[in-house]
C-alpha cells in the first residue's frame, strides 16, 4: 500500500484545493480525503504544501508514431491512398519514443496517439500510459477510436498528386460513401458474419466498429469543416469528437445544440497554414462560457508534448476559468476519449496516476516533483535536473 498524505488535492472528483491524502493498494486508489489509519508497512508520501493532481491525459497526439518530427521516423500518414480504415496505430508505434519520458517528466501520465490527418479515414488511435514494465501493461486500448479528416491536409496530400479528393465536396463524398459501404457491410455481417463464404473485407470490416459505438475522431480546423463533420456524423449516428476545432469558438451555439464534444489545439505557435488563421486563446473562454464539452491537445510533436500545460495556462490568462484549465487536460480529456472508466481523476477504482507539483501546474514555472503510474514511482525530480529535452530516462 502506498499513502500521499497532506496534500492539496485537485481530484476533479469533488476536491478542489482542500487538504487531503489518497490511499493507493495494488495500482488502484482505494480510498481519497481523510485516510485514517494505515498498515505499518505502508509506503508514506508527504505531500504537504504541495499540489496533488490526476496525471494529465493528452488526448490527441501523434507520440511514438512521429518520433520527434524525424522525417525517417514519421509513420503516421500513409499517403498511398486517401481511404484506409483497417490501417491501426498500435502497429507503428515506437514504445521506446523518447517522447514518452518528455511527456513524463511533464506530468503526462496518459496519451492518446494514431494517425495524421492526410486520409479521409486514416485508421484507429490507442490510448496507451507513458511509462510501464512493457507494451502490454501500458495499454489502457490497443483501438480506440477511428481517425477521420476533412480540409486542407487531404485535399493538399492527394489533390497536388492529380488524385481525390481536390475538394471539400469530394472529402465529404469520400467519407460518406465509405460509411455508406461500411454501414451495408455491417448489416450483412450482423445476418450472414458466420457463414463460410461470407465476402470478408478487410478495411469495411474495420470501419464497421463504428456502427458499434466506436468513437470517431473528425479532424476539422475550419468552421465550415466542423459543420461538416457534425453533419456526417449526425446522418450516420457516429459516437463522435472534433479534433483541433480551430474555428470553433465562430460557431459555439452551434457546437452546443449538437453536443459536440471538441479536442481543442494545439495552439502554441505561429499560424501555419490557411485554416489556421482564426486561431485564438479566447477559444477556450468562449467554449466554456457557451457549455461546449471540451478539452486541450498538442498534436505533438507539431507543439512539443512538453508544452501541454503552457497551452493551458495561455487559455486561462485569456478568460478560461482555472479549475477548466485542469479539466481540460484531466478528467475532460478522459471522457472525450472515453477512458474516464480508468483516468482523468482522482477517486476510488481508478488507476492511480497521480501528480504530485513541486511547482503548481498553472505557474509558469510548473514542475512535477513526483508522478506515479499504477500506483508506482515512474519518475522523481532529482535537484537540478532539466525536464524539457528529450533524453531517456
Amino acid at each position: 500500500m502506498l499513502l500521499i498524505k497532506n496534500g492539496n488535492l485537485i481530484t476533479m472528483a469533488g476536491m478542489y484545493e482542500q487538504t487531503g491524502d489518497i490511499l493507493i493498494d495494488d495500482g488502484k486508489i482505494v480510498k481519497v480525503g481523510q485516510v485514517g489509519e494505515v498498515p505499518e508497512d505502508c509506503q508514506i508520501i508527504d505531500a504537504a504544501g504541495r499540489t496533488v493532481t490526476p496525471g494529465l491525459v493528452d488526448p490527441h497526439c501523434h507520440a511514438g508514431l512521429w518520433g520527434t518530427a524525424c522525417r525517417e521516423e514519421m509513420d503516421g500518414n500513409e499517403y498511398t491512398e486517401p481511404v484506409l480504415p483497417g490501417l491501426r496505430g498500435l502497429d507503428a508505434i515506437n514504445p521506446e519514443d523518447a517522447t514518452f519520458d518528455a511527456a513524463l517528466r511533464q506530468g503526462i501520465t496518459t496519451v492518446v496517439t494514431g494517425p495524421g490527418s492526410s486520409n479521409i479515414v486514416g485508421g484507429t488511435f490507442l490510448a496507451i500510459k507513458t511509462a510501464g514494465e512493457d507494451m502490454e501493461s501500458r495499454l489502457i486500448c490497443p483501438e480506440l477510436a477511428m481517425k477521420m479528416a476533412l480540409g486542407e491536409n487531404p485535399k493538399m496530400t492527394f489533390g497536388n498528386r492529380g488524385k481525390a479528393p481536390r475538394t471539400r465536396m469530394m472529402s465529404a463524398a469520400l467519407m460518406r460513401e465509405e460509411l455508406f459501404k461500411a454501414k451495408e457491410y455491417y448489416e450483412n455481417y450482423k445476418l450472414h458474419g458466420q457463414e463460410p463464404d461470407f465476402p470478408f473485407d478487410f478495411h469495411l470490416h474495420s470501419l464497421m466498429r463504428v456502427f458499434e459505438g466506436m468513437r470517431v475522431k473528425i479532424h476539422a480546423h475550419q468552421a465550415d469543416d466542423i459543420q461538416t463533420a457534425v453533419r456526417v456524423a449526425n446522418e450516420f449516428g457516429l459516437h463522435y469528437s472534433i479534433e483541433h476545432c480551430t474555428e470553433g469558438w465562430m460557431i459555439p451555439e452551434f457546437l452546443k445544440k449538437n453536443n459536440a464534444e471538441c479536442l481543442l489545439g494545439p495552439t502554441v505557435g505561429g499560424k501555419s497554414k490557411i485554416e489556421c488563421q482564426n486561431r485564438s486563446y479566447e477559444a477556450g473562454r468562449i467554449l466554456e462560457e457557451a457549455g461546449v464539452t471540451f478539452a486541450l491537445i498538442t498534436d505533438a510533436p507539431f507543439v512539443p508534448i512538453e508544452d501541454q500545460l503552457l497551452q493551458v495556462i495561455l487559455y486561462v490568462k485569456n478568460g478560461m476559468s482555472r479549475e477548466m484549465g485542469i479539466r481540460s487536460v484531466t478528467l475532460n480529456a478522459a471522457k472525450i476519449t472515453d477512458i474516464d472508466s480508468r483516468v482523468g481523476s482522482i477517486e476510488p477504482g481508478k488507476d492511480a496516476d497521480i501528480v504530485i507539483w513541486d511547482v503548481e501546474p498553472l505557474d509558469t514555472m510548473y514542475q512535477a516533483g513526483i508522478v506515479l503510474i499504477d500506483g508506482k514511482i515512474a519518475y522523481e525530480r532529482k535537484a537540478g535536473e532539466s525536464n524539457v529535452d528529450y533524453q531517456k530516462l
